[in-house]
């Protein structure tokens, strides 16, 4: 066994039992299936404003979440509603009888009882633009007169930390990769090879220049931890193949389709052009620091588990165990995306 192995097989295996039942425990929630709202108001003039209001559509159905604006504020325009394949858009004109909007809250009733967050994006005719999130927890958005520094950066910076670290497929495919590299310097290129190919197509399809539906992108993501798993079980007994002589390659390989996931995160949020590219660097780099905040975690778990003793059975069988867990994951993610088309 060669030294430079980043720990023994045999806490290998008990690692991944135990981290099997976290990802077990949070499979039955589906990966990418939390769509962001969107608020978008546009300064017209003299306490006028714009109002894209868009909420996501979950089975079918609108999530119950009303915008509620302060009592100072009147319609101008009667709000006009239209429907898109997952989401509802509604539209409307609005003015204050007491200023500006600048300080007022906005209110979004009934978030607090969903897992989705909102995206506001306010424009003033002074050319300058705020951009936030708002989380459950905090159901209502503080309107400022004038963008913080750096204020765009961190909302999409967190946008995409929240993105990787809830996409349990993505997390589970990283958890399989550091399954097969087994050693550092094969760890590194491994992960840096899948954070370069996803980077890649994470701003081609942001961007515009390749354009993939989302359903069967998610099906062949099932598909690759799926495959994966097969190629852990073929390197266990001793067979040798690509994946196992080269993981960097196949990981790069890979990575080029889960960046066209990534993607679909940004398309939903349906930001104007000119603030994609901006939005676009900020959430890839959310999704690398949650990338290498889940692997730190994984290898830290590791560094705790050679403080434990563990019974000689779990060593015979947890790591295949394991394995053909993500397999069957896996299959089960493929078999529900396909059939939802």
């Amino acid at each position: 066994m060669s030294a430079r192995m980043i720990m023994p097989p045999s806490l290998w295996r008990t690692f991944l039992g135990a981290v099997l039942i976290l990802v077990a425990l949070a499979s039955n929630a589906a990966a990418h299936e939390i769509r962001p709202a969107y608020l978008q108001i546009d300064e017209m003039g003299a306490n006028r404003y714009r109002v894209v209001w868009r909420t996501p559509m979950l089975s079918g159905m609108r999530l119950p979440i009303a915008l509620r604006f302060p009592d100072s504020v009147r319609n101008v325009t009667t709000p006009a509603e239209r429907d898109l394949p997952d989401s509802l858009v509604e539209m409307r004109v609005i003015e204050t009888t007491d200023g500006s909007l600048a300080g007022k809250r906005v209110e979004f009733v009934g978030l607090q009882a969903t897992i989705t967050d909102v995206l506001v994006r306010v424009h003033l005719l002074d050319g300058s633009a705020t951009t936030t999130m708002i989380h459950p927890s905090q159901p209502w958005a503080e309107l400022a007169s004038r963008p913080e520094r750096l204020d765009v950066a961190k909302t999409f910076v967190m946008h995409g930390v929240e993105h990787i670290l809830f996409g349990y497929d993505h997390l589970l495919f990283v958890l399989a990769l550091l399954f097969i590299a087994r050693s550092w310097r094969r760890l590194l290129l491994t992960v840096t090879a899948f954070t370069a190919a996803h980077s890649i197509t994470l701003t081609l399809a942001t961007l515009g220049f390749v354009h993939v539906p989302g359903p069967p992108v998610e099906a062949a993501i099932a598909f690759s931890i799926l495959l994966l798993a097969c190629e852990i079980i073929r390197i266990q007994n001793g067979q040798t193949s690509l994946t196992a002589e080269r993981p960097w390659m196949v990981a790069f390989a890979f990575g080029l389709l889960h960046g066209l996931g990534f993607a679909g995160a940004l398309s939903e949020l349906a930001l104007p052009a000119g603030d994609i590219p901006l939005a676009l660097l900020f959430f890839n780099v959310g999704v690398e620091i949650g990338q290498l905040v889940f692997i730190a975690t994984v290898i830290g778990l590791i560094a705790l588990v050679r403080l434990l003793r563990y019974p000689a059975w779990l060593d015979r069988h947890a790591f295949t165990t394991a394995t053909y867990a993500i397999g069957a994951m896996a299959a089960f993610w493929f078999v529900e995306r396909v059939a939802a088309f």
